[in-house]
């Protein structure tokens, strides 16, 4: 469970997709002037730099945030975001969701991110100390139950697995259903990938049985390289704000411009 490293992988399709739609519920969130909190299960460490060794290994940044120039107007959500990480980061870098949500909340508002790898709460710490956020280290669905109902209770719980385990796909439906009662005004955020296998149907025919008036969204797109499992992302959303299923609709048509990723050269 500590192998995952989100550095390979930062910046790809499946982040446009989950972090512009997370983006736009945050938008909507704070558009009222009660304060609401945000919740994080795998964080990750928040901000990485898309021409670091490891994202150049895996080549998935260069065929995701890259090819998707003119996605976004500048006063989109996740466009401010990632330019606001970017004016303070340089332009190689990209906002994990953690900083997505730094960059959208007000102040007053509560950040609260947990991550199980020690590596990676250790880059977190200092990514997300401008926003006042508190880091816990740890087991994210334990922790995640203890904080909820939260206070305020108004708020977004994005819980982004790493699926290396194929158990999370069958205790997914469980702990969103125990999170749920526990937190019924919450709006529970689950992200899936979509692989050549599709290993996430089972846990997504559970979760539309127990939760019919979610919205569930997904696109598809390219492999990143030749031979690479995922071919696209999906976001559950429980209480989903009001307009998210416009935006996501007008995601899905983004993502159905994309051709199939160039072939590299041996």
């Amino acid at each position: 469970m500590l192998s995952y490293q989100h550095a390979y992988h930062a910046g790809n399709l499946a982040d446009v997709h989950k972090h512009a739609l997370l983006a736009a519920m945050l938008a909507r969130m704070t558009a009222k002037p009660k304060p609401m909190c945000y919740i994080e299960t795998h964080a990750g460490r928040g901000l990485y730099d898309l021409q670091d060794a490891a994202a150049l290994k895996t080549g998935e940044a260069a065929q995701g945030i890259a090819r998707t120039d003119g996605w976004f107007a500048t006063d989109h959500p996740f466009a401010r975001a990632l330019h606001a990480t970017r004016d303070q980061h340089g332009p190689a870098a990209y906002p994990g969701s953690p900083l997505v949500a730094g960059h959208l909340l007000r102040p007053g508002d509560r950040m609260d991110l947990i991550e199980r790898h020690p590596a990676e709460v250790a880059a977190l710490r200092p990514a997300v100390t401008p926003f006042g956020a508190r880091v816990h280290a740890g087991d994210g669905y334990e922790i995640a139950l203890s904080l909820t109902p939260p206070t305020p209770r108004r708020g977004l719980i994005l819980i982004d697995p790493s699926y290396e385990l194929p158990a999370e796909y069958l205790q997914m439906p469980r702990f969103i259903a125990t999170l749920a009662r526990k937190w019924n005004v919450g709006v529970i955020v689950l992200w899936y990938p979509i692989l050549a296998q599709p290993r996430h149907q089972a846990m997504l025919d559970a979760l539309t049985d127990a939760h019919p008036q979610a919205l569930r969204h997904e696109v598809g797109f390219p492999p990143a390289r030749p031979g690479h499992g995922m071919q696209g992302s999906g976001v559950f959303v429980l209480n989903p704000p009001y307009g998210l299923a416009q935006e996501a609709a007008a995601l899905a048509g983004r993502f159905a411009t994309l051709q199939p990723a160039a072939r590299r050269r041996p």
